[in-house]
Formats: C-alpha cells, structure tokens, sequence
C-alpha cells in the first residue's frame, strides 16, 4: 500500500494550516523585490531588480538545504538529490518575471509552492529515490522583450541565442547586452538544454473564474489550449462625415464592427472551450469628422482541439471577407501567431486525480486559455499542471488574488505528488 504525506487523515487540517501561513510569507516575501510604484510588482527580465529576486531566491533554497545553479540564461534551479543519480529528474516551479504592474501570484505562486513542498518533503522523508528539483524560470510573460517562454524554451531547445540576436526592448537595448549585463549569456555557465528531466508539474493560479464559479479547489488541466492569432487590415475611403451620405461610404470602422459582431456571435454558438477576441485596433485618420478609410485590428482565437481551432479560423476569414465585400471594402489577413494544442500528461493527470479524491479535495479537469511553461516541457517530458482558484477571474493585475486557504490546499496535492513521484518511485 502506498504511503502518504499524510500519516493520517487528521493531518491534513495541520498540514494546511502550515502550508497557509508559510505560502504566505514567501509570496509577500517575493512582492518585496521589483515593487511598483503604480502598484503590483513589475519585474522584467534581465532588470536589476529580477537579477536581485533570482539571486535573493538563490539564498532562499539553500537555506532550505537545496544545491542551487544558474544555467546560461539565467534560469535557477535548487536541488534535491536522489539516491538514484542516474533517474531523472523531477522538476517543480514557474517562472520569476512579470507583467508590468502584475500581481503577487502569477507565476510567484509556482515558485513558494515548489520551495515549500521541497523544504517540507526533506525536513519529514530525507533523501528521495528519484532527484527533485525547483525551477525559477528566468521568464515567460514576453513583457520586456519580443520572445516569450525564453526560460522554458531554452530548457527544451524551443528557443536558442541565434533567435535574439536582433531583439531590442522598448529602450533600443539589445536582449543580449541586457543578458550579459546580469552575467548571463552564451559559455557563462550551464547549457540551458536539458535531456535529464523526467517529470515536470507547474501549479499556478488559474486567472480565470471557472474554479471561483464552480467552488471547486484543484484544476487539473487537461490541455493548454492552442492560439491563432490574425491580423487584418481593412480599407475604405475617408471622407467628409457631414457630406457624405450614408448610403455613399466605404466605412471601414462599420465594416469592423460588423467583423467584430460576427466574432463574437460566432464564437458564442460554438461554446466552451473556444474563446475569440478582437484586440488592438487601430483606425485611420481616426478624427472625429472624417469616416474612416482604413483600420487595422487583430483577432485572437483559442482551442483545446488544432482542428476545431483551424476550421474557426478560417470561417473567420471567409465571413470577415463576405462582409468587407457587402460594404466594397478591400480586406487582407495575416496569421502572425501560432501555437498548437498541448495536451499534459496522462499518467500524471490520473495521479493528480487520484490524489484529490482520497485527500478529500473537489477537483475537475479543464482546458487553461492562457499560455504556460508547462507547455515548453511537454516536448522533452511527461508535463503536468494543476491550478487553484483565483479571485473573479482577475490576473495580470496588482488585484490579483487567491486566498491563503485556497493556496495551501494547491501545495498540499503538490506535494504529495512529489512525494510518490521522488520518493515512492510512482510510475510515469
């Protein structure tokens, strides 16, 4: 019979109360590094200030009897070395930087709860069978440079030096100097590829409202959802809007609306799990008295399923053609973005599972919208993802927010996933 974290079923509300109290410190802990002073945290790669979390968080592990190393890029990793030092790792954590002005969690939370379950798991078991390790990915969000998942993608070899070699931030600095300026770059240190990484698992909030809605506690994710994203650009005539009759314009703006509403009514009689958004917009010459001749917007779609995802799609593009050509608009779309469907692991998904329903957790399987680190690694291992609630749904935000409670019980199932992953050797 399998052992637990739990030696029994009256530990679980001590265990929660520890892991409350403690997740909280180590998340306002992390809020005290890259503050904003418009409010929430804003910690971009390769700042002073996320070279001084990553390197605060660097002491941080090995006060909690980790052995820490930087890679290349900048990723940190602390480690718990197995008896086993030929298996394979298995890696916990998330990723350090931020949006501008996000919140305390994003990401943040991925990190504590690694640390938390690690320290707690060592302090209770010793040493594991199998190594454990917690990644603080040097970055995920894309908020300073083009590039987003530069962290994850370079453990998976998505991402490599020869991709950033022209990249500039908003202040014309090169992604390379601003990485050599923290000490990082190419011969600085360990090759970021991994090809020694048996399992990973990310937890994070779920920054949506589902979990809040349905007053469930654990999200296991079924697959992170695919994204297409469109631009278009539409062109009309401007002219003078108090002499030009209606029946006699090429309103591009009206066309887009129609465009718009059409997105919309669509992606609602497709329903769940498909989500569509018409984002930026730009409209020329954009002054109150002239119809507008030409604007330009983008779409965002996203599916848990490449074909459905695909057939969207280019209904889109047809029926926005259809309604551009009613109004003798000229139209052109472009596919800018492309990321497919990632499934995460089966057998850590029945393990996840299984371990909220003999823990007593409310659990249920779904899609994340939004995109993740975990879906870098399911290219080179078995990857998983659990999430906890979040409050109204609201992220990237300083009004991000999960309770305490709701965070503890996430790192309580984490850490019992760790514990019959690292040290009851449970298959993968």
């Amino acid at each position: 019979m399998m052992r637990s974290v739990l030696s029994h079923p009256r530990e679980k509300e001590r265990l929660l109360s520890y892991f409350e109290t403690q997740v909280m410190q180590v998340l306002n802990w992390l809020a005290t590094y890259s503050p904003d002073e418009e409010g929430g945290i804003t910690r971009l790669l390769y700042t002073e200030g996320w070279l001084e979390t990553q390197q605060a968080l660097a002491l941080k592990m090995e006060s909690c009897g980790l052995t820490t190393e930087f890679d290349n890029v900048g990723n940190l990793f602390g480690k718990l070395q197995g008896d086993d030092r030929d298996a394979p790792s298995i890696i916990t954590g998330s990723h350090i930087d931020t949006v501008i002005q996000g919140g305390h969690y994003d990401g943040a939370y991925g990190i504590a709860a690694g640390l938390l379950a690690l320290d707690y798991l060592q302090k209770q078991f010793g040493k594991p069978k199998r190594t454990l390790e917690l990644v603080s990915l040097c970055e995920e969000e894309g908020s300073r440079f083009p590039m987003a998942y530069w962290g994850s993608g370079s453990i998976a070899g998505k991402r490599n030096f020869e991709q950033i070699v022209h990249l500039q931030d908003a202040q014309d600095v090169f992604f390379a100097d601003a990485m050599q300026q923290c000490g990082f770059g190419e011969g600085t240190g360990r090759d970021s590829r991994r090809h020694d990484i048996g399992a990973f698992i990310e937890i994070h909030i779920e920054q949506g409202a589902v979990l809040e809605q349905d007053g469930v506690a654990i999200g296991v994710v079924e697959t992170i959802a695919g994204q297409r994203r469109l631009k278009f650009e539409v062109i009309g005539e401007s002219n003078h809007a108090g002499t030009t009759p209606m029946h006699m314009r090429k309103d591009a703006l009206e066309g887009v609306s129609a465009m718009i509403g059409a997105l919309r009514q669509e992606a609602m009689r497709l329903g769940s799990p498909l989500v569509a958004t018409a984002g930026r917009l730009q409209v020329f010459p954009n002054v109150p008295n002239v119809v507008p001749g030409k604007v330009v917007f983008t779409v965002d779609a996203r599916h848990a399923n490449e074909q459905a995802l695909d057939s969207f799609c280019r209904w889109v593009v047809q029926r926005f053609t259809a309604l551009a050509g009613e109004r003798q608009l000229q139209i052109q779309g472009t596919e800018w973005f492309r990321e497919e469907p990632v499934p995460m692991n089966e057998v850590l998904k029945r393990h996840m599972d299984h371990i909220c329903g003999e823990m007593g957790i409310s659990s249920k399987r779904m899609v994340s919208g939004a995109g993740h680190d975990a879906q870098m690694f399911e290219h080179i291992c078995p990857t998983a993802m659990l999430f906890v609630p979040s409050r109204r749904g609201i992220s990237h935000s300083p009004e991000e927010y999960t309770e305490p409670r709701e965070l503890a019980v996430g790192v309580l199932v984490l850490t019992e996933l760790l514990y019959r992953l690292g040290y009851e050797g449970e298959e993968l």
